[in-house]
């Protein structure tokens, strides 16, 4: 697996490329990880190779790796991989495909991020670079021997754009018994939360990506309507700030905790003692952290965008509301959430947790496992049994063509489209 992000980075990717490496692991498999070097990673890591890295890329959280090949030639023979997965589709992405092609493995990529979102990391605004970055994303699809769309909504996104590579929906799975195992009073107590306030939860990076100023907006509208509810934010990034101010401003300093980025019992006792999980962001592949609150029991307060709607049952397992809703339509769903019968509350938590079970590690890892075998299978069949040296630089040179041609076929893409709006400003 090449990746440009993981542990000990706290974040999605991050933790569904080592949940995955972990359970292939568990089930007699070997797996053999390239990533980046990350602030705080071991010096010596069991099944996992590190590439040097630009840290904190353009005032991200994320490093931001240099895609070599050659220091990992000796590891990847010595390893013999039958499969190559990469989980993103620039530096390391490249990197995975040179390395599949100069191995004759097959090559399988999973569609993490909606990458046209993060581009204020690198450009504020820049619609130009939107669509540079979606263009590549989706090509890099197409060099792919088949495609992991985490939710169907992704997939779509995909068959949309005109990616023809074939594509299998696979959910990142949680492990849903200990999530299950946090305890709502040992974390009322650990952050100091009334033992029977109403509480709302968020967890995730705190990024601009994440539409935090309309949940910190609403959230706000909630508090003024119920004067003994409390706040609980688990995660950091670059709009901790922001939020705090916020709420600050409204006077409700008090009456919130940030608990910084959490792992392990204390993030199952951050999601087990909220009453609600509150979740605003729209640039989301799937919901993955809206699984982890529903394993606890925790009903969920969410806006329709891909990735989400999946798991989400507007009214079964917490409530669905309209991208568009404004601050107020949520701050009002919310209320509506916290004067719920006894009855339609145990039902709407008794859904939760039959949700987060649907989304299992054992599940969606036997998914992926019978993808696995299903590429390498169709790939055997066109494997040169007699290689050359010859034969090995000729298929990286081939394939150093097809990623060559991807960033110039997307160039070519963003600069016409951006020429089109020049011409019809007021087209969409």
């Amino acid at each position: 697996m090449l990746t440009n992000t993981y542990l000990p980075h706290v974040g999605g990717v991050a933790r569904s490329v080592s949940g995955l490496a972990q359970g292939l692991l568990d089930r007699g498999h070997k797996v053999l990880v390239v990533a980046p070097e990350f602030p705080g990673s071991p010096e010596i890591e069991k099944n996992v190779i590190r590439i040097a890295a630009l840290q904190r890329f353009a005032g991200s959280d994320f490093s931001m790796p240099l895609p070599l090949t050659w220091p990992l030639s000796d590891a990847i023979e010595e390893f013999e991989p039958e499969i190559v997965h990469a989980h993103h589709p620039f530096l390391l992405g490249d990197t995975a495909l040179r390395v599949a092609a100069g191995y004759q493995l097959p090559i399988v990529f999973t569609y993490h991020t909606r990458y046209e979102l993060y581009g204020h990391y690198v450009a504020q605004d820049s619609e130009w670079l939107k669509r540079l970055v979606l263009s590549l994303a989706h090509g890099y699809c197409d060099l792919c021997d088949h495609v992991i769309a985490p939710s169907s909504s992704i997939a779509r996104h995909l068959t949309d754009h005109g990616v023809i590579a074939p594509i299998t929906v696979v959910p990142t799975g949680i492990d849903v018994a200990t999530f299950a195992a946090g305890q709502r009073e040992r974390g009322r107590k650990r952050w100091n939360l009334p033992p029977d306030a109403f509480v709302a939860g968020h967890v995730g990076r705190l990024a601009p990506e994440k539409n935090l100023g309309y949940l910190a907006d609403a959230l706000i509208l909630f508090l003024h309507q119920h004067p003994k509810a409390h706040v609980l934010v688990t995660g950091d990034g670059a709009s901790k700030a922001m939020m705090q101010n916020a709420f600050a401003s409204a006077g409700f300093e008090h009456r919130v905790r940030f608990t910084g980025i959490l792992t392990g019992e204390a993030l199952h006792d951050a999601y087990a003692c909220q009453d609600v999980f509150v979740f605003s962001s729209t640039s989301e592949t799937q919901g993955l952290v809206l699984v982890e609150a529903m394993a606890t029991g925790s009903p969920v307060l969410a806006l329709d965008a891909p990735g989400v709607r999946e798991v989400m049952r507007n009214h079964v397992n917490g409530r669905l509301l309209p991208e568009e809703a404004d601050a107020a339509a949520f701050a009002d769903a919310l209320h509506g959430l916290a004067h719920l019968s006894r009855q339609d509350w145990a039902s709407m938590r008794k859904a939760a947790i039959r949700t987060a079970d649907d989304f299992s590690t054992d599940r969606c890892l036997d998914r992926t496992l019978n993808l696995y075998r299903q590429v390498a299978n169709s790939q055997s069949t066109q494997k040169q049994s007699d290689d050359s040296a010859w034969d090995y630089a000729r298929r990286r040179l081939e394939r150093e063509v097809d990623i060559v041609s991807n960033i110039a076929n997307a160039v070519g893409d963003a600069v016409l489209m951006s020429d089109e709006d020049d011409m019809h400003p007021l087209q969409p």
